[in-house]
């Protein structure tokens, strides 16, 4: 049974058709959209500030996302892949992102539309990953312009992917 909790009287706000996984933690101000999971160890924390979420986003195993107390929240748009393990802290993500496996993406940070942060990539305070491109790297910086072959072969791909892994868990 997944912890799922309130903090100082504020419930996660889930969906009926949301897939959370049995030991996955969502606990506080955090709101999710339609068709969203949240798999094997992840963890969802709004405790110190709001978290909300899109429709379609998956947040994959072991990931964590939080927020800083009283300055940033964190806002995700629709169809976002949050990797295996990756770090999303006190941002803003927009539609259509890919966040790769391990990276971390620090407070402040604006990611556009149509972007990918590449496994293992740190996205320093403050940086604005422009709309359509790939960052990468420690700390992360653009290393090309994304084509709408990648958008759909890769960024849909997967967000959808995930639509389909998480019928495969529901009772």
């Amino acid at each position: 049974m997944p912890v799922i909790k309130p903090v100082k009287g504020i419930h996660p706000q889930i969906p009926n058709d949301c897939y959370i996984a049995e030991n996955a933690t969502i606990v506080g101000e955090v709101t999710m959209g339609q068709r969203c999971s949240v798999w094997f160890n992840a963890v969802i924390r709004g405790d110190v500030h709001f978290i909300k979420m899109g429709n379609q986003v998956n947040v994959q195993d072991g990931a964590v996302i939080h927020a800083t107390y009283q300055k940033s929240p964190t806002t995700i748009g629709n169809n976002v892949s949050i990797g295996h393990n990756a770090i999303v802290h006190g941002c803003t993500i927009h539609d259509d992102v890919l966040i790769g496996m391990g990276s971390i993406v620090m407070d402040d940070c604006i990611i556009n539309s149509n972007s990918i942060i590449a496994a293992g990539a740190v996205v320093t305070k403050g940086t604005i990953v422009e709309s359509g491109t790939i960052y990468a790297g420690v700390p992360a910086k653009k290393v090309k312009d994304i084509s709408s072959q990648l958008i759909s072969g890769e960024i849909n791909r997967i967000a959808d992917n995930y639509v389909k892994y998480s019928s495969w868990f529901k009772d």
